[in-house]
């Protein structure tokens, strides 16, 4: 099963995960001319940028740990423009949030929520 088939099956999990959990969805794959953010979500009344993360192993470490610095700063970048954007607004509650999912021979795929996962970079 290639990469892209499993980040694609890991968002759909992803988004059916922040569903039950009282979320709504806003956008899945948002794209622009600076790249694509996963998932868009309200909880309450906070924005949350979403980064799904998938593996089908642990052998190269958690999902969570490929959300390195150079794609917080882009994921910033792309949440300022998207709130620009959407709201005219930089003043609107949000927050970064990584979903980490490991989907390996066992059976049911463990899903870990990071609330908050980092700070804005801008």
């Amino acid at each position: 099963m290639s990469n892209k088939i499993v980040g694609r099956e890991g968002e759909s999990l992803a988004c059916e995960y922040l569903k039950a959990q009282g979320y709504k969805i806003l956008e899945q794959n948002f794209h622009n001319k600076l790249g694509e953010i996963d998932l868009i979500a309200q909880d309450g009344q906070i924005i949350c940028f979403v980064e799904v993360k998938t593996r089908r192993s642990l052998n190269q470490g958690q999902p969570y740990e490929a959300v390195n610095p150079f794609k917080m700063r882009k994921l910033s970048l792309m949440a300022t423009s998207y709130l620009k954007y959407k709201y005219r607004s930089l003043e609107i509650p949000s927050r970064f949030d990584v979903i980490s999912i490991v989907q390996d021979k066992t059976g049911s795929p463990r899903i870990q929520h990071i609330k908050n996962a980092f700070d804005s970079m801008y």
